[in-house]
């Protein structure tokens, strides 16, 4: 009878999930200019059905101390392909993503609307334009995505973290807002070649554990800081010390 239940409850998620997409689809087609305010606002709320048509049991940890600022780069680790819809389901952000996910068929379409930033991660000259657009989105009133390994780097930290969150938030003044990401069914959630978007989508709604957690840290200054490489040293030894906490 669980199983049952399980059953209709995932295909009642996913046909909520279709229809909401259709809207998407159909107003990502209007001129920007008419659907600017309400797109944002509706990809947020796609973003919490996919989470439920998934059947993930999301969960935000507040760890902060103080009050989250109005405005903030938020950056996260990137173990999964889940973050993709987890994080904006959480927070009112336009995200930073590989160039590939602009020419997805669906997911591409409803990503461009929301005015989600692009990046070919190879280029440096691309990655240097996009380094401008989040300063731009920045000054002009946006929280900014973004992910310092450069990509889904497998269930613990990469080696390193990139500059470009760091050095945007240098330029505009902007904090930096933490986000430690763990999957209890670690393996289930974290994508790794040769798995496709489908098989992952596949393996979440299957997992013996379904429970994200997403834990949110208090933001970080950069005026304590006098340069991009000491800022992203210091926030990526905090990065290992949640992992140490959280994972080990």
């Amino acid at each position: 009878m669980l199983t049952l239940l399980y059953w209709l409850r995932m295909l009642i998620g996913w046909l909520d999930l279709a229809g909401f997409t259709l809207l998407m689809i159909v107003l990502a087609q209007f001129p920007r200019h008419l659907v600017k305010k309400i797109y944002p606002p509706l990809f947020h709320a796609w973003c919490r059905t996919f989470v439920r048509a998934l059947n993930v049991d999301l969960r935000l940890h507040q760890k902060n101390v103080k009050p989250l600022p109005s405005r903030y780069i938020l950056i996260a680790n990137h173990p999964s392909a889940f973050e993709d819809v987890g994080v904006p389901a959480l927070f009112p952000v336009v995200s930073l993503a590989k160039a590939e996910v602009a020419d997805w068929w669906i997911v591409g379409r409803i990503a461009v609307a929301a005015g989600t930033l692009f990046v070919q991660r190879e280029s440096a000259e691309s990655r240097q334009a996009a380094l401008q657009s989040i300063v731009d989105g920045l000054n002009a009133g946006k929280n900014i995505c973004l992910y310092p390994e450069g990509g889904c780097k497998g269930r613990r930290l990469f080696k390193l973290f990139r500059y470009g969150a760091f050095e945007a938030s240098l330029r505009s003044g902007i904090p930096i807002l933490p986000v430690f990401i763990h999957y209890e069914a670690q393996e289930d959630f974290e994508w790794q070649e040769p798995w496709t978007l489908l098989d992952k989508l596949r393996h979440f709604m299957t997992t013996r554990n379904n429970r994200a957690n997403y834990y949110v840290f208090d933001a970080i200054n950069p005026a304590e800081f006098p340069d991009k490489q000491t800022y992203t040293d210091h926030v990526y030894q905090l990065y290992q010390q949640w992992q140490q906490q959280y994972l080990e």
